[in-house]
C-alpha cells in the first residue's frame, strides 16, 4: 500500500570516484563528496549516477538481491525512446535482474485510480505532463510537457522571499528548509490577480525553523505554485498546465474525448497544494467552454495518495496475474538485445 523506502533522485557519490566534468550534472560538496542528478525534467543525463542510485535502492535501501527480483521501472512520457533501450541494459548488465518492465508515469497514475482510460495530469519535481491514455497505451502525439515544476517552485520561493526581505539569513536557506516552507505553507490561489491586488487576502503565516528563528510569508504563500498555471511569471513563454492539459484533450479523435475528459487523474507531489485540484478544474472547464467544447465536462480525480500515484500503480499492476506475461525476461533480452524493449512495452 505504501513504498517502504524513499530515496532522493539526487545521489552522493565521493568525488574521487567520480571528478565532475566542467558542465557535467553535478557539483562539489565539503568533504570530497559530489553530488550527482541523474535525473532532469523527467529525463535521464547520468547513467552512471543512477545505476548508482537504484543500488542503493535495491541493496541499502531494501535488502535484496537483484538477480533474484524483476524490476517494474516508470518512465517519463516524454523521455527520448532510446532512453528505454539503457533502462534494460543497465538492469539486465549492470544489476542482474531476471524480467523488467518499463511503463509510462501516465498509465501507472491511471491505474492507481482503477483506470486504463483517461487524462493524466501530472506535476512533479522536474517536469509537468498531460497524456491522453486509451485502453492502456498513451498517446504520445498528444502529449504535453511543462518544464515548470517542484524544483523550479522551490528556487523562485527563495527568489520571493529575499526580494520581500533583502536578509543574508534567506539568501543561505537550505534547500531543505525552502521545501518545507513550500510544502507547508503554500497554496494555489483561486484568484491569483485578485489575492494580489488585495492585502487583506495575503493570510501571512511564520514557519518556524530548527534553530528557533522563523520566516513570515505573505503573497509569497499563493505566488510560489503561480508559475505552473502561468509560467510567464519566469520568463517562459509556454502555456500552463490547464491549458496544455485542454490540449491533450483536443488533439484526441472526437470520439473519445468525452470518455477521457470523465476521468482528469492527478498525481504528483506537485498536486498537492492545497487548490490545485479546484483551480485546475476551473480553468480546463473554461477552456472547453471558450474553444466551443461545452459537452466537455472534465471531472478531476485528485485521490488523498497522489504524491506517489505512480508507485501505487505499479504495485498495483506488477500485482495482477495477467500482468506476468508482460516481462522482458533475461533469456528475451540475450537473444534479442535491448531493441525489444519497442516491441514488448509499445
Amino acid at each position: 500500500d505504501q513504498p517502504r523506502v524513499v530515496l532522493k533522485s539526487s545521489s552522493l557519490v565521493p568525488s574521487w570516484d567520480r571528478p565532475v566534468r566542467p558542465g557535467a550534472p553535478g557539483c562539489e560538496l565539503a568533504g570530497g563528496v559530489t553530488r550527482a542528478h541523474p535525473i532532469k525534467h523527467g529525463v535521464v543525463v547520468d547513467w552512471e549516477a543512477l545505476e548508482g542510485l537504484w543500488e542503493r535502492l535495491l541493496v541499502g535501501g531494501l535488502r535484496v538481491c537483484p538477480e533474484q527480483w524483476p524490476v517494474l521501472v516508470s518512465d517519463s512520457p516524454s523521455a527520448p525512446p532510446k532512453g528505454r533501450e539503457k533502462v534494460a541494459e543497465l538492469l539486465f548488465e549492470a544489476l542482474a535482474v531476471p524480467a523488467c518492465h518499463v511503463a509510462s508515469t501516465a498509465l501507472l497514475a491511471l491505474c492507481s485510480a482503477g483506470a486504463l482510460s483517461g487524462l493524466a495530469v501530472e506535476a512533479g519535481a522536474g517536469v509537468c505532463h498531460a497524456t491522453p491514455v486509451y485502453a492502456g497505451h498513451s498517446w504520445l502525439q498528444a502529449t504535453f510537457r511543462l518544464d515548470v515544476a517542484g524544483s523550479t517552485l522551490s528556487r523562485y520561493l527563495r527568489e520571493l522571499l529575499v526580494a520581500a526581505s533583502p536578509d543574508l539569513r534567506l539568501q543561505g536557506l537550505p534547500r531543505k528548509t525552502v521545501t518545507q516552507l513550500k510544502k507547508r505553507c503554500c497554496y494555489v490561489s483561486l484568484d491569483f490577480e485578485g489575492d494580489l491586488r488585495d492585502p487583506a487576502r495575503h493570510h501571512p503565516t511564520s514557519f518556524r525553523m530548527g534553530d528557533g528563528s522563523s520566516v513570515c510569508l505573505g503573497s509569497e504563500r499563493f505566488r510560489c505554485p503561480e508559475p505552473i498555471f502561468q509560467p510567464g511569471l519566469l520568463g517562459q513563454a509556454e502555456p500552463g498546465l490547464p491549458m496544455l492539459a485542454f490540449r491533450a484533450l483536443q488533439k484526441m479523435p472526437t470520439t473519445l474525448r468525452k470518455r477521457l475528459a470523465n476521468t482528469v487523474v492527478l498525481a504528483g507531489g506537485s498536486t498537492l497544494f492545497p487548490g490545485f485540484a479546484e483551480r485546475l478544474s476551473l480553468e480546463l472547464e473554461d477552456q472547453c467552454r471558450r474553444h466551443g467544447y461545452p459537452a466537455l465536462q472534465p471531472r478531476l480525480v485528485a485521490r488523498s495518495g497522489r504524491g506517489t500515484a505512480v508507485w501505487t500503480g505499479g504495485s498495483m499492476a506488477a500485482s495482477l496475474h495477467s500482468f506476468q506475461r508482460s516481462w522482458m525476461t533475461r533469456a528475451m533480452y540475450q537473444e534479442c538485445g535491448s531493441r525489444l524493449v519497442h516491441e514488448v512495452f509499445n
